[in-house]
């Protein structure tokens, strides 16, 4: 049971959702306190980005052919060499790198981890609020180093999923099944106390997400539940704009708030375009969170985002994610029904 204590810490809450699983082992507790390490090193990091001088781009770039900043590659190394030794860990896969990520000889573990280092790092230079999105699963494989089979798992078999979102404040919103609740950094004594505690996302809002500034290019469906939620279809009021353009801010954002944030296929995609958001590291572990605190995500032809095998650590898919009752309205419009 998720506890509502106010100043109970992550590492605590932890150990108590582990209770919560009678299969489960230490190890998924171990990784998950270690991500919590890694997650403060990094956000000491971007606090002192400017100071440290790594701000900026790094000179290369990353699979999806964006350059990849400097900060990029701190998170990046930060989270690898913390999960390649800590034994709870079989295989990795990052945004950042091509290939899946071996552990160190004889520290295999049970799980698997997927994760964007550093979510947004396009608004680094500018202060703008950046995260790391982990996935994590149980392997298939029987023993001894992971594979790429160990990764590419629905979403729908995810053991634990979370973001740790760097901005006025740092905090780490988690879910293994059992709800969602987030933790705030006191920098003041290095650790992460309960702030929100079982957060479910209002079940519509009015509030909607999306960069308008490919509106020319977008397809008809998508182009008319926006003017409806603008103009305030029927007996709703008005929705209005709120863009970041940094994923996890903008899911955070919403999460809490209540909101709809798309990302959608249009005009300029080809006929074998999957959209611009990664599976793996992106939709699939915010899906866990969104539909553990209430919410919905699907793709704009309406799949699960949960149920989506993937073929690929790379696969990119559409993105409609959110409040439920703003993702139902969606869906009417991409079917067809509402237009």
């Amino acid at each position: 049971m998720l506890s509502k204590r106010k100043g109970i810490t992550v590492s605590r809450q932890i150990m108590d959702d582990q209770q919560m699983h009678p299969d489960a082992t230490g190890e998924l507790t171990g990784l998950l306190n270690d991500l919590v390490v890694a997650g403060k090193i990094i956000s000491a990091e971007v606090n002192m980005a400017g100071l440290a001088d790594i701000l900026g781009q790094s000179g290369r770039t990353n699979i999806q052919g964006e350059d990849v900043q400097k900060l990029d590659v701190f998170a990046n190394q930060t989270i690898k060499r913390r999960m390649e030794q800590c034994g709870h860990v079989c295989v990795m896969a990052s945004e950042e790198d091509d290939d899946i990520i071996p552990v160190l000889d004889g520290y295999e573990g049970n799980y698997t981890i997927a994760f964007d280092p550093l979510d947004g790092s396009s608004n680094i230079d500018v202060n703008v609020s950046i995260g790391t999105i982990f996935s994590i699963h149980r392997r298939v494989s029987a023993s001894g180093q992971g594979d790429e089979g160990d990764l590419l798992q629905k979403g729908s078999r995810q053991v634990a999923a979370g973001y740790i979102i760097y901005g006025s404040s740092t905090v780490m919103v988690y879910t293994t099944g059992n709800g969602v609740h987030g933790f705030t950094l006191d920098p003041s004594v290095g650790e992460f106390f309960l702030s929100h505690p079982d957060i479910k996302i209002p079940e519509t809002s009015l509030y909607y997400s999306v960069n308008e500034a490919y509106a020319h290019h977008w397809f008809d469906s998508t182009r008319n539940y926006i003017e409806y939620l603008k103009t305030g279809g029927g007996d709703r009021k008005p929705y209005s704009l709120r863009y970041i353009g940094s994923l996890v801010a903008d899911f955070h954002r919403n999460l809490v708030k209540g909101g709809v944030f798309l990302y959608t296929r249009d005009k300029t995609s080809d006929e074998k375009s999957e959209g611009k958001l990664r599976l793996l590291y992106e939709a699939a572990p915010l899906a866990m969170i969104v539909e553990q605190a209430g919410g919905r995500a699907i793709t704009d032809d309406g799949r699960n985002i949960l149920e989506i095998e993937p073929r690929g650590l790379h696969q990119r898919v559409p993105l409609i994610i959110g409040s439920k009752g703003d993702v139902d309205l969606a869906e009417k419009f991409l079917r067809g029904e509402m237009g």
